[in-house]
């Protein structure tokens, strides 16, 4: 706003009188004068009152300030930002959609206590000790000796400076120095302060995604027919990656929301889900963390199976070398990225550059190393991934219809007290499924999908999750590798986890289920089943009826959490996986960043306990002996990773995907 320069009437100009004059003569002078006077009240009535927008005594600052424009992180204290024409350009705080960098445009980290922004051309501007002073006005020559509040001043050809502006400009001056300093140090410093801006729903939680080429990510889909060598892709992509739509024949599902989806469509799933994110974000200098829209697991799914290391490696590395051109891979040197795949982790850890090893190497890049990537099972002994839920049927478009199923599922009588969908492993002398499956069958109050060769009922999803839904408990023994799908949706009909080994779950989900796995589910270690021969029903038996309801209820009540909703709408009351996921990686690098910050290494962390470390609760961060030692006491190599076993586990689960493409495994 134009400041007002007052210009006073000290003096009114009337023309001396001569001696002698005559009494016309006065009335004449006299009449001038008033004439005179009445002009120049006039004029400075219209300069101040009507020009100013006010009366004459109105203060001569406007506080005001652009809704989400405040960014205020509480570890900087001092920001300046210029947007001239030789941009250097102040980010949009909110945007729907990512789109590609705008050309020759740089960010420059923001700060607290000043925010100075000067759109102008040829500026000479002093901050004083004021917050979010702007300036925006033109041919301004000086400014008042107080400013306070959210002042916006802007100019062109902006003159001089109050003496008091100047001497906190000299005082300030090391300070100041400092700060940019400490910004440079550390660009992230403008992204956490966002978190301050309470007035921004947004504030600490931006994503960038990066603008990956097509062949990343797109192209796959165009050649979804080589996306499995037994399974036709092409439909579990449609509908977003949902797939084709559930026929309710039976009942069993809801009437809307339910889709014939692959177990390994994550992928696509959550990159779509990524483009409704409400707080996405065209300026990298602001985002909490950044994603990387790569189908990791549909990219090693084309060549797991007949080609070299060469092929199963080139799109992983020709990733990496890409984003490590990036300028915002620069920032963090990528621990503030992540991506997705929707393949278990033994997909991407070949251990050796040996043609029959499994997999490729994704995980073992030195720059992937520094990403998270989130897959649905992830290593008890790496720090870079995290366990994310296997995709159910159910993707709600709106939360009436989580409430309905919810509902649905507290209403229903089950009338088995366990049941178990899944096929023997002769060939692996370790799996209890064998004596899991005898007891089930010898069971009055057990039921049994068996899903072994050829037409099973374990290929119709109806028949299983109206199996799960008539039990009051559901067997969930390790699957060719830790985890199964299943487990999920045995829990979204409401039926109680029981689980053998601590990998399948209780290690790998810390995001989405409560550490405290007494509340929803059952632990019977392996070895009770194995060697001592346990009865399932009889420990099941046991259990008061009063703690089975609190236990089937805390089921229900996680539904939310460990299904994907469509990702064509948004669920405004309820967080689906995806948003409770998003928000893992936000805390885990605003983290991260803190510590950075405070200089907090980490000298005693050991990667091989990595389970361990996330079993602990909030502010520990030290491990020791631990009651599942044993569980993941597996021999190791020198880096310790799992050998062989791990690996083989990984093709296991092809060679079933194969035999009878089970949605139990």
């Amino acid at each position: 706003m134009n400041s007002l320069r007052r210009r006073s009437p000290d003096s009114v100009p009337v023309e001396p009188m001569e001696k002698g004059t005559g009494k016309n003569q006065n009335t004449r002078i006299y009449f001038l004068a008033c004439l005179s006077v009445f002009f120049w009240m006039l004029l400075l009535y219209f300069h101040f009152v009507v020009l100013g927008g006010g009366t004459v005594n109105e203060s001569v600052s406007i506080q005001a300030g652009p809704v989400y424009s405040e960014v205020k992180p509480t570890l900087v204290t001092n920001d300046l930002q210029m947007d001239s024409k030789s941009t250097v350009s102040t980010p949009t705080p909110v945007a729907r959609y990512h789109q590609k960098d705008n050309q020759n445009t740089e960010s420059t980290p923001t700060g607290v206590t000043v925010d100075l922004q000067m759109d102008n051309q040829n500026t000479e501007a002093t901050p004083t000790y004021t917050d979010d002073h702007q300036m925006d006005n033109k041919n301004t020559e000086a400014a008042p000796n107080s400013v306070t509040g959210d002042q916006q001043m802007g100019n062109q050809s902006t003159g001089s400076t109050p003496t008091n502006v100047a001497i906190a400009q000299q005082t300030e001056a090391p300070a100041k120095t400092d700060q940019i300093n400490e910004v440079e140090k550390y660009p992230f410093m403008r992204a956490l302060g966002t978190a301050e801006n309470k007035s921004d729903p947004c504030g600490g939680k931006y994503i960038y995604v990066h603008d990956l080429p097509s062949r990343f990510n797109e192209d796959m889909l165009k050649e979804c027919r080589s996306l499995s060598l037994w399974t036709n892709m092409c439909k579990f992509t449609t509908n977003a990656g949902l797939g084709p739509p559930l026929e309710n024949a039976e009942g069993v599902f809801g009437d809307t929301s339910w889709y014939a989806t692959n177990q390994f469509a994550v992928d696509v799933i959550f990159n779509n889900r990524m483009k409704q994110y409400e707080c996405l974000t065209n300026d990298s200098s602001i985002a909490a963390a950044i994603f990387v829209p790569f189908y990791a697991g549909f990219d090693i799914a084309r060549y797991l199976w007949g080609f070299n290391i060469s092929r199963r490696d080139a799109a992983s590395l020709d990733l990496v070398d890409w984003l490590m051109k990036r300028p915002e891979w620069g920032i963090m040197g990528g621990k503030d990225h992540f991506l997705v795949a929707g393949r278990i982790t033994w997909d991407f850890r070949r251990l050796s550059e040996e043609e029959s090893d499994w997999g490729n190497k994704l995980l073992f890049l030195p720059a992937a190393k520094n990403m998270s990537m989130l897959v649905v099972e992830s290593s008890p002994w790496n720090a870079n991934d995290f366990g994310i839920p296997y995709p159910t049927y159910f993707h709600p478009a709106k939360d009436a219809d989580v409430f309905v199923w919810q509902e649905r599922m507290r209403r229903l009588k089950r009338e088995f007290l366990f049941s178990f969908a899944g096929a023997p492993r002769p060939d692996n002398p370790k799996s209890i499924r064998g004596q899991i499956i005898d007891q089930c069958r010898s069971s009055k109050v057990g039921k049994l999908l068996e899903c072994d060769f050829g037409e099973s009922k374990c290929h119709s999803p109806s028949s299983i999750m109206q199996m799960f839904q008539r039990s009051l408990f559901c067997l969930q023994p390790q699957g060719d590798s830790y985890t199964r799908r299943s487990a999920f949706d045995s829990m979204l009909a409401g039926c109680i986890p029981v689980f053998f080994h601590p990998g399948s779950a209780y290690t790998q989900y810390t995001w989405h289920l409560p550490k405290d796995y007494t509340r929803y589910s059952v632990f019977i270690p392996e070895d009770d089943i194995r060697k001592r021969n346990v009865s399932i029903e009889e420990t099941l038996g046991r259990i008061p009826p009063e703690q089975v309801k609190k236990m089937r209820e805390e089921v229900i009540n996680l539904i939310p959490s460990m299904i994907y909703a469509d990702p064509r709408s948004k669920l405004r009351i309820f967080r689906d996986a995806f948003d409770v996921s998003v928000q893992a990686i936000i805390d885990k690098v605003t983290n991260l960043r803190k510590d950075i910050i405070e200089g907090r290494i980490d000298d005693n962390f050991i990667e091989e306990n990595s389970w361990k470390y996330a079993l602990l609760e909030e502010g520990q961060r030290e491990v020791g002996a631990h009651e599942w030692d044993p569980f993941f006491s597996k021999p190791k190599d020198g880096n310790g990773d799992s050998v062989d076993a791990s690996a083989e586990a990984a093709k296991n689960s092809w060679h079933n995907e194969r035999r009878h493409q089970s949605s139990g495994r």
